[in-house]
């Protein structure tokens, strides 16, 4: 299936979240080698002190310097490695770029949301430094506050709706895709692109 290339300036930014995931991975791991629980929602995750270096980073907030770098740097690079992905998986498969720019980011808005509300550890007291993948999400996690996850599952909806929009190429798809991609920032990143490319 053809897709539309990036223009280049996007499509140097879909390299660099690539980079992004891979240098945060590296710097989430890195943590574990010098703290003995990088992420206190999850005690269990930490390596015998025989295998951890003899320093500990300082924490900001509830984590190890490195696990926050690395925390933000998927959460920011994450919009635009989908684009890469995009950009290099859709014309093998039979999934048009409404899936792949809309469905894709409503469904892991809908998911990362119900992860959030119902099944992640929360740490006490919540901070400005909780990790999310939209701005919207952000405000639930560094609070708590259940109206906010409210707005994130209105949002997420948004998305479905405005993908359903888009395989009727129904006449208000292109506000939706909108609306989702700029109340889903940062990870509503693709669907601004499809609304602004149409």
């Amino acid at each position: 299936m053809p897709v539309d290339p990036l223009p280049p300036r996007l499509a140097r930014a879909a390299n660099a979240g690539v980079l992004a995931l891979v240098a945060g991975t590296l710097l989430g791991l890195f943590a574990f080698l010098t703290n003995p629980v990088p992420d206190p929602s999850f005690p269990w995750a930490t390596l015998p002190a025989s295998l951890r270096l003899p320093v500990t980073q300082p924490r900001i907030e509830h984590w190890p310097v490195t696990y926050t770098l690395a925390v933000w740097l998927w959460v920011f690079g994450l919009p635009f490695a989908l684009l890469a992905a995009y950009r290099r998986l859709a014309p093998r498969t039979a999934v048009d770029s409404r899936a792949w720019l809309v469905g894709l980011p409503a469904a892991l808005m809908l998911a990362l949301t119900t992860y959030c509300r119902f099944l992640w550890p929360k740490l006490h007291p919540p901070t400005w430094n909780a990790p999310a993948y939209t701005f919207v999400c952000w405000a639930y996690c560094s609070t708590y506050v259940p109206a906010w996850s409210d707005l994130a599952y209105l949002v997420a909806g948004l998305g479905a709706a405005a993908f359903l929009l888009r395989r009727r190429d129904a006449s208000h798809a292109r506000l939706a895709t909108g609306a989702f991609g700029v109340l889903a920032l940062p990870l509503g990143l693709p669907a601004l692109y499809a609304a602004l490319r149409d």
